[in-house]
């Protein structure tokens, strides 16, 4: 018998108060980069009722402005209102940026950098959809990305900002057979009535993302469950940057390691070598060399090379994972500087990601899923391929 069980997973949107602290961060980050593609950022940001404060270490000759940084962020999400508790315009702005320790600095500085912490980062990639993503995460994105577009194109125009999805797929043989609960959190206006915020839910939302054949007589929908959502972000909860680094990657479907990515120059291994991982881990599976693959990467603060580095297939892999270990240590360069460089992490634009997920973006062209290491692994494992021992 075909081994059943569950996976689930969740996402958010823009509106989502620590979603608005990621994006505030990677706006501050984006803006000094620009300038100062060398400078040492930090970033974190935290949202309240009418109020935005950022705070950490940067250390950039870069001229910006965190007050504008800020308002264009929110009018962009949609906080235009001061009836959502937060209005761009009109909110307080607060700053507490001071330079990075010159204790950290000294183990990054020069033109080949070391680690700008100690962590484990972990990557990972699977065939289970197009974008070599597990699919809870997958359509969890989905589901809130199209409860925004619905908000700002209609037919839903009585959408507020804050948002929420979350999907339990079961599984059966390591296929989905189906979807077991779909559930979705919709800020709305206070004139509004409950069933016509599910009904437009059900058909603008849910039966535009989710494939028909998953939704059958034992699915359940939870939509505003509570029975009303009218009170929002930051004005019903306070958001901080890093909050969501499970919506940020895997959905649950492999450890998440290290620290959050948003705010974060590439100098920081959370995010540079988070996103290798992905990068490597999603060639191994492309070039046919696994159907699943997980990196495991780690590193000690100032190390110009990893302390310790894993690939898990999970007994899909062509060659033994021992061995494939070695063949990614080889080809592949996982040193702080090497990175930056193959992936173009200093010219790179992170606000985008810091919304629906920093993998499996088929809508930006980011340079962590770009499969154009292949022919490398193919010409590394050459004729030696043969299924792993069970």
């Amino acid at each position: 018998m075909a081994s059943r069980h569950v996976l689930t997973s969740e996402s958010v949107t823009e509106g989502h108060p620590d979603k608005i602290c990621d994006q505030v961060s990677d706006a501050v980050l984006d803006a000094i980069l620009a300038d100062d593609p060398e400078a040492r950022v930090a970033c974190e940001s935290m949202a309240s009722t009418g109020l935005i404060l950022t705070t950490g270490e940067i250390t950039t000759d870069a001229r910006f402005d965190v007050d504008t940084i800020v308002r264009d962020t929110l009018a962009d999400i949609g906080y235009t209102d001061a009836a959502y508790g937060l209005d761009a315009d009109t909110c307080s702005v607060i700053s507490a940026l001071h330079e990075q320790s010159p204790d950290i600095s000294q183990g990054v500085d020069g033109d080949d950098p070391g680690a700008g912490d100690q962590g484990l980062m972990v990557g990972y990639a699977s065939d289970e959809t197009p974008s070599l993503m597990p699919a809870p995460i997958h359509y969890a994105h989905q589901l809130a990305r199209r409860l925004s577009e619905v908000r700002r194109e209609g037919p839903v125009d009585y959408l507020r900002p804050d948002g929420k999805s979350q999907i339990t797929l079961d599984y059966r043989g390591g296929e989905v057979q189906g979807a077991n609960a779909i559930v979705i959190a919709a800020q709305h206006g206070d004139d509004v009535e409950l069933d016509k915020v599910r009904e437009d839910v059900r058909e603008h939302v849910i039966g535009e993302i989710v494939p028909d054949e998953w939704v059958t007589d034992t699915t359940d929908f939870y939509i505003n469950h509570t029975g009303r959502f009218v009170r929002g972000g930051p004005y019903a909860d306070a958001g901080l940057t890093g909050r969501k680094i499970i919506v940020d990657t895997y959905g649950g479907r492999v450890p998440h390691g290290g620290g959050a990515f948003s705010g974060k120059d590439p100098t920081k291994v959370d995010r540079s070598a988070s996103y290798y991982a992905r990068y490597v881990a999603k060639n191994v599976v492309k070039a046919g060399l696994a159907d699943e693959c997980k990196l495991e990467v780690a590193y000690s603060i100032a190390a110009r090379e990893p302390v310790g580095l894993d690939v898990d297939t999970r007994g899909t892999g062509v060659v033994p994972d021992e061995r494939l270990t070695e063949l990614v240590e080889k080809t592949f360069d996982f040193s702080p500087g090497g990175m930056i460089e193959e992936l173009g992490l200093r010219d790179t634009t992170y606000e985008p990601t810091a919304a629906y997920g920093h993998f499996g973006r088929e809508d930006l062209e980011l340079p962590w899923e770009r499969t154009d290491r292949v022919a490398d692994l193919e010409a590394a494992v050459g004729d030696k391929a043969e299924p792993p021992e069970l």
